[in-house]
């Protein structure tokens, strides 16, 4: 009885969007327990967390966060079916690391380094463009029906965190469905976690 307490409230303070990790530490132990229950079967020992309102990916290990970066979600909101240019929500794994020596802003397509190497765009503008840089970390969906599967299958639609060269809109919507990051950060994200590592996404 006291574990569905402790489940209502946090659902609630998730639906209501009130806070995310950095702003209230205590946050980290409700996120755990959310996702405890949420995902019984599964163990959180270091995951990534992506706050879609606030714009944010946070590295959590163990009750801390190791790490925080903006990132760029879908310019057209949250969805999983194939084709939508959205963001997925729900409970993923990183299925592949790509491009461990590429160079940084270096262009990397269909998961193979170009050698080519893109300019990068500090201003908040589109060059409509969407190119991916310097890392890839491939997701996978792990909740049949919400990202796996079928025409809401994560891994086949090609949902990346990646750097990109427009990094003058990291922090607001803008890309086409992946998690765009600056590139000194999604390279540092890389070398921080291991394929297999979960990747929460939630509309907070």
């Amino acid at each position: 009885m006291k574990r569905s307490f402790i489940g209502v409230i946090i659902v609630a303070w998730f639906s209501l969007g009130f806070t995310t990790p950095s702003e209230n530490p205590g946050m980290v132990s409700f996120l755990r327990e959310y996702l405890s229950i949420k995902y019984a079967d599964k163990h959180f020992d270091s995951f990534v967390y992506i706050a879609v309102k606030k714009q944010k990916l946070y590295l959590i290990q163990g009750n801390e966060i190791a790490s925080e970066y903006e990132v760029s979600t879908a310019k057209k909101g949250l969805g999983s079916q194939s084709g939508s240019y959205q963001t997925p929500t729900g409970l993923h794994k990183i299925a592949e690391k790509v491009g461990a020596e590429v160079e940084s802003y270096g262009i990397i397509k269909q998961k193979v380094a170009t050698g080519s190497i893109a300019e990068p765009v500090l201003m908040a503008k589109s060059t409509n463009e969407d190119l991916i840089t310097s890392r890839v970390l491939h997701l996978s969906g792990l909740e049949e029906g919400i990202n796996k599967g079928g025409e809401v299958d994560s891994y086949k639609r090609g949902i990346f965190i990646h750097g990109t060269h427009e990094e003058g809109l990291i922090g607001t919507p803008a890309s086409k469905g992946c998690v765009r990051m600056r590139n000194e950060d999604v390279m540092e994200l890389f070398e921080q976690i291991e394929v297999g590592t979960f990747v929460v996404i939630l509309n907070n």
